[in-house]
């Protein structure tokens, strides 16, 4: 161990090192995903920021906007700030979490996202917008960021046997998190709203204490197992299967290699086609079937597919143990474009029904396209660095937040205006989606294992290991 780590061993916040959360003899690796979960869980809560847009529309006017209000435009950067920080501070600290380990990552987590809320509740309280960006969506967006990818390679470590589960189990917290968070949030607000105030502010500062206290539990819970620890009865497969390596890929070789290109593709394209869908889905839903689908059974239909989101990441990582990551994503992409393709005609017969399985379907994949990719980074990159690597590629996400809602919005938007009906106006849209999941199908068959001379040597490996 090198001077520094020990100066880091030592003094108030030594139990963060690394060194202090190697597993004892005993340990039970079940209890990790707990700690996973109290993370995932806590920053899922992003996907329900859309619940506080409004009642921020009235915080001076209080029943209804005053001039000195905030726009719902000007509130919409807040969300979007959120998700382009966790991809950039998921890309910039991919490496450092693999040296520091789990727990101080998820601490500083912690310290970012509940910290955010609360710098937040201050920009209420003296109505300053610059402080809200500045604190739920730059430092709050860090905290995302960081809390996402930082159980990743301890899980798939963890669960050798079963990393599609593992990383599974993680990530469909972090789609259920929005399913408690937002009636938690409606709550809270009405509990501490008044004629005087809307309640935003006190409803920032419970959820920043509540999450700050979990995340950190998660911290305190996670243990990373020894060195070459292996599972009681695991024995590693004597001949690979052929997307399957067991070597070791560095971070900035990866993002030399074509395949780091190509699974960027593939996760950037599953996402734009499901993202885009999921920020609209309340007004298709009604546009498409008008007079039949009311603004409640709309937001019904919403948490359907929040439910799927959640259950499809669990589902489709724990499938792809078995029937390999590849072949999931192959999946994903095929049945995606007949299901894309399908949905216009589903209005055309006026079938509600139908309508609500496809997306329900669709939707499951889009949740467990981000929960297969980082057993498939594994796969193809080794897991010394899967943490860093999955950072990287989490950029993919943040574009397809961009590419998503621009292409439904805007193409909507385009069709209406030259006259067609607002029932068939999403038409073009899913026509344009599948295509993109077409171009997905082919970057994934494209996908073939790892060239050697970028993996890394013995030598290279041990001094890593010693960092």
């Amino acid at each position: 161990m090198t001077t520094a780590a020990h100066a880091e061993s030592g003094g108030l916040f030594g139990w963060l090192d690394r060194s202090h959360t190697i597993a004892k003899p005993g340990f039970s690796r079940w209890l990790v995903p707990p700690a996973a979960l109290c993370v995932h869980l806590c920053i899922g809560q992003v996907y329900a920021f859309s619940v506080f847009n409004l009642p921020m529309t009235r915080l001076i006017g209080i029943t209804e906007s005053a001039p000195d209000d905030w726009r719902l435009t000007q509130l919409g950067w807040i969300f979007s700030l959120a998700i382009v920080f966790l991809g950039l501070s998921a890309a910039f600290t991919g490496t450092w979490l693999d040296r520091v380990g789990p727990r101080r990552a998820m601490f500083t987590a912690a310290l970012c996202f509940g910290g955010g809320f609360l710098l937040s509740a201050l920009g209420i309280h003296l109505h300053q917008l610059w402080l809200i960006y500045l604190g739920y969506g730059v430092i709050g967006g860090c905290g995302l960021g960081l809390g996402y990818i930082s159980p990743v390679k301890t899980l798939i470590t963890w669960f050798p046997d079963r990393p599609g589960m593992a990383t599974g189990m993680a990530i469909m917290g972090f789609g259920g998190g929005a399913m408690i968070a937002s009636p938690l949030s409606v709550w809270l607000m009405k509990y501490f709203s008044s004629p005087t105030d809307v309640g935003v502010m006190g409803t920032f500062i419970t959820l920043g204490l509540v999450y700050l206290f979990f995340m950190m539990m998660g911290a305190v819970l996670v243990r990373v197992p020894p060195n070459g620890w292996l599972p009681e009865g695991y024995e590693p497969p004597a001949q690979p299967k052929k997307m399957v390596t067991t070597a070791h890929v560095h971070v900035d070789e990866a993002l030399k290699t074509k395949q780091f290109y190509l699974l960027w593709g593939v996760l950037c394209l599953n996402v734009t086609a499901g993202i885009g869908v999921l920020g609209q889905a309340s007004a298709m839903s009604q546009e498409m079937f008008p007079g039949q689908i009311t603004a409640a059974a709309a937001a019904g239909f919403v948490g359907l597919l929040s439910l799927f989101n959640m259950l499809g990441r669990f589902f489709w990582a724990s499938s792809s143990d078995y029937i390999g990551r590849r072949n999931t994503y192959m999946i994903f992409f095929a049945l995606g474009m007949v299901l894309y393709a399908i949905v216009p005609w589903t209005g055309r017969i006026d079938s509600i029904v139908l309508f609500v399985a496809c997306y329900a379907v669709i939707l499951s994949m889009y949740g467990g396209g981000f929960a297969t990719i980082p057993a498939y980074l594994r796969d193809v990159f080794g897991t010394r660095y899967v943490g860093a690597i999955h950072g990287r590629l989490l950029t993919a996400w943040s574009a397809a937040g961009v590419f998503g809602p621009v292409l439904v919005n805007y193409i909507r938007e385009y069709q209406i205006n030259h006259g067609v009906p607002k029932a068939d106006a999403y038409s073009v849209t899913m026509y344009i989606m599948a295509g993109l999941l077409f171009i997905g199908f082919v970057l994934n068959w494209l996908m073939t294992p790892v060239d050697e001379k970028h993996h890394m040597s013995e030598a290279e490996l041990k001094a890593s290991m010693e960092d």
